[in-house]
């Protein structure tokens, strides 16, 4: 563990501050080389994973990465952002080619503006802390914690 570089006492790795005088401390290469999230809130991060269009990135690194492992809520956030960035994927990529098809065109834009409004309605909910369990992505997303939670050794 390192010292205050004022007045001595013992601080941890990750500490910004001395808990005695308050002196700002050097950010050592400890402190952020080993994980990039280090300094990412729990919150903030959950609502990363419902940005429009870019917020499955943060869902892979915050599922990928150490920081978040054991955080449960985080990782179901992660998981349901990433699964309706696949929604709207299926929506756009999958279903738009079927239905210029068959004549239902104009329910491309309907469905992408549902699925717009639904990660809007997401990242308002979290940001105010409030958990919302989409259906069926909230239930895959709780399924994939849980099974994640589970096969993890112990």
């Amino acid at each position: 563990m390192p010292f205050c570089t004022k007045c001595g006492t013992q601080v941890q790795s990750a500490a910004a501050f001395c808990q005695d005088c308050g002196s700002a401390q050097p950010i050592t290469a400890a402190a952020t080389g080993s994980d990039p999230l280090v300094f990412l809130k729990p919150r903030n991060a959950s609502i990363l994973c419902y940005v429009p269009w870019v917020g499955w990135i943060m869902s892979l690194v915050i599922l990928s990465t150490a920081r978040f492992r054991t955080d449960r809520l985080v990782r179901f956030h992660a998981f349901q952002g990433l699964y309706l960035f696949v929604a709207w994927m299926i929506v756009h990529v999958a279903l738009d080619p079927v239905m210029r098809v068959s004549g239902l065109r104009r329910m491309i834009p309907i469905l992408e503006l549902g699925l717009l409004a639904t990660w809007i309605l997401m990242l308002v909910k979290t940001s105010a802390n409030e958990l919302i369990r989409l259906p069926i992505v909230g239930e895959m997303a709780d399924r994939s914690v849980n099974e994640q939670s589970n096969s993890r050794p112990r």
